[in-house]
């Protein structure tokens, strides 16, 4: 049965359709020299289809017979031809663009692939490029097969967009956006002007207790110049935005999560599906563009029903009204940050 899918923030999704799949996954259906793959699974980000690929990895350690492979732009596509020609996997995860690569070159075959899931499918359909490319590859697949799309956000105006790509699929929404937000979460925003920001961060990342941190910016400028700015402060972060290598991108993003670094500088890259576990604060340096962004973003915290604090900076008017705009969707009180706040509401002891 197809499946449109949401959820909250943090609750799981992603377990919901890798154990779903792994579970139905017959390795042993076609021959070592044929095309292996069952399931295919694309995301918007290159980080999240390798923390995607990373979870296939971690829930079938003990089938050793499961082959897991992650293609994706910013790296050289030959080493992607040599995988599936010399190990061919039985789970793909990737980008649109680097997937319609390898299927319109032939390297790619789809006509074994059982299930083909969307993870933060708003974002992948929204984008009228990111949804030829998929309608592209959705064409080179099998017509029976099962259709998963998941997300946190799922607009009314999307929805159609979704079922175009199911048969008759089983529709999970939360039609009561009240519904989409994080009870463990405490949300507060700071009224402050574009100058008063640095000493702002500078005062709260001394102030806060906290296990690992993401700031979030608007320009990947703006990153680079907050991180140096950190780092000459004496708050060794890291930074992650679009226009680094992938190499690049990806260490950074294994280092946060191994917790070698407590604080991360981002633009809107890490604002979706991005999971790390011992992040409890998100500090929205820049306001968020909307109230789908705000939401996502202050998911990175408060983590499968967790303790975290999220804390905006709202420096202009057009900032109060999305805040205004986030209070009555989601309707939350979100008032401005105190003086002291209580370690124990945002700090799972």
């Amino acid at each position: 049965m197809d499946i449109v899918c949401q959820a909250k923030s943090g609750m799981g999704k992603t377990a919901v359709f890798v154990l779903a799949t792994l579970h139905q996954l017959n390795t042993e259906a076609f021959s070592p020299e044929e095309n292996q793959v069952r399931v295919l699974v694309l995301c918007h980000t290159r980080e999240l289809a390798f923390q995607i690929a990373h979870e296939y990895e971690r829930f079938s350690k003990y089938m050793s017979e499961v082959k897991t492979a992650v293609f994706f732009g910013g790296v050289s596509i030959k080493s992607n031809r040599d995988i599936l020609k010399n190990n061919c996997p039985h789970v793909v995860v990737g980008t649109p663009g680097r997937i319609l690569g390898l299927v319109r070159e032939k390297n790619l075959k789809l006509d074994h692939v059982k299930h083909f899931v969307i993870d933060e499918c708003d974002k992948v359909l929204e984008s009228l490029d990111m949804r030829r490319d998929i309608q592209e590859i959705f064409r080179m697949t099998p017509h029976e097969k099962q259709v998963m799309m998941f997300s946190a956000t799922l607009s009314k105006e999307i929805r159609p967009v979704c079922r175009k790509f199911c048969q008759d699929p089983m529709e999970i929404f939360i039609d009561d956006d009240t519904k989409l937000t994080l009870h463990g979460l405490q949300l507060y925003f700071i009224k402050l002007t574009e100058a008063e920001k640095n000493r702002k961060l500078n005062d709260l990342l001394d102030a806060l207790e906290f296990n690992q941190v993401v700031i979030f910016v608007s320009k990947v400028a703006r990153a680079n110049e907050l991180n140096r700015l950190l780092t000459d402060c004496n708050f060794p972060s890291i930074c992650i935005h679009a226009s680094m290598s992938q190499e690049d991108r990806i260490s950074k993003y294994k280092s946060f999560k191994d917790f070698n670094a407590r604080i991360l500088v981002s633009t809107d890259l890490f604002g979706r599906g991005i999971d790390i576990e011992r992040v409890n604060v998100v500090i929205n340096y820049d306001f968020p563009d909307d109230s789908d962004q705000f939401l996502h973003r202050v998911g990175r915290a408060g983590r499968f029903g967790t303790k975290g604090l999220a804390i905006s900076f709202a420096s202009s008017e057009s900032d109060q009204e999305i805040l205004t705009k986030v209070q009555s969707r989601f309707e939350v009180n979100i008032p401005e940050l105190p003086d002291e706040i209580d370690m124990s509401s945002y700090m799972t002891t």
